[in-house]
């Protein structure tokens, strides 16, 4: 991976404004407090050169952080240049599928919301390539093997010592959109089945029946960090990506979520129509 800033030095960034603005303290001030430049502060905070984590430790401690905030930030400056296990694919990816691997590197939840096809966290092999197989640029099969197999991998969050906790509220038409063929379907409506039982795992399908709902504009993954401060919102667009970190972004998207929530069966009536669907196939 190139030195380029990663999502996480963009985290810590922003958390550290964040913490100096809620102090009410202005750069020089707040360098002086623990006897930095005005300058170091503000490289801190814009992302530009390299961090110590013993400032930042420091800092956090005199813009009255609490223990859990001064954690999460430590960390993101002792990780801010740490290379993921994709760093071998880096040069051939996209940079918004990096930042994203970065982000779910260090996530402790994910939200998503998935109005067209099944969340990659979720998806079967078989499933994935056929979607890569529908790409309107044709690929290569090395190619889709290679996004492929960057896929499986990602799952792997889900059976690390700590997993993910993935909450994914799903459209009816996910899970009767046809990806494939029947028999790539039934298998992957198999394995939702079988995620629903994860402990790890809250899985829920807005049905048709409920008409309009608060995401009707399209799919969003909420990916929570240590502290809700550090969240990320990830939009998937034809033309590219979308990472939004803003207060009101963030709250915008919390509040549609809960309303999904809200919207969706519960995992057993989600179940049971998994199954019918799967039965109907």
């Amino acid at each position: 991976m190139s030195e380029r800033t990663t999502t996480r030095r963009r985290q810590l960034g922003a958390m550290m404004r964040k913490l100096r603005a809620r102090k009410g303290l202005t750069l020089e001030e707040a360098g002086r407090l623990v006897g930095v430049s005005k300058a170091t502060v503000s490289r801190y905070e814009t992302q530009s050169g390299p961090v110590k984590w013993i400032v930042i430790d420091a800092l956090c401690r005199e813009y009255g952080a609490t223990d859990t905030e001064r954690e999460a930030v430590v960390g993101l400056a002792k990780g801010a240049r740490q290379q993921g296990w994709w760093s071998s694919f880096a040069d051939s990816i996209p940079e918004s599928m990096n930042l994203l691997l970065t982000l779910e590197d260090d996530a402790v939840r994910e939200n998503h919301f998935s109005c067209v096809y099944v969340p990659g966290l979720l998806q079967t092999r078989a499933y994935s390539t056929a979607l890569q197989k529908a790409n309107e640029v044709p690929l290569q099969q090395a190619e889709i093997d290679r996004l492929v197999d960057i896929r499986m991998k990602r799952q792997e969050i889900l059976h690390r010592p700590q997993p993910l906790h993935l909450w994914a509220i799903l459209d009816e038409s996910v899970i009767r959109r046809v990806v494939g063929s029947p028999q790539t379907m039934r298998e992957q409506l198999d394995q939702l089945l079988q995620a629903i039982e994860s402990p790890h795992v809250t899985l829920q399908v807005l049905p048709f029946s409920k008409g309009a709902h608060a995401a009707a504009l399209g799919s969003f993954v909420m990916i929570g960090g240590t502290e809700p401060a550090l969240d990320v919102v990830y939009v998937d667009f034809h033309t590219g990506s979308l990472f939004l970190e803003k207060d009101e972004e963030l709250e915008r998207y919390r509040l549609a979520f809960e309303y999904l929530r809200a919207q969706a069966l519960d995992m057993e009536a989600s179940s049971a129509l998994i199954r019918r669907v799967r039965k109907e196939l």
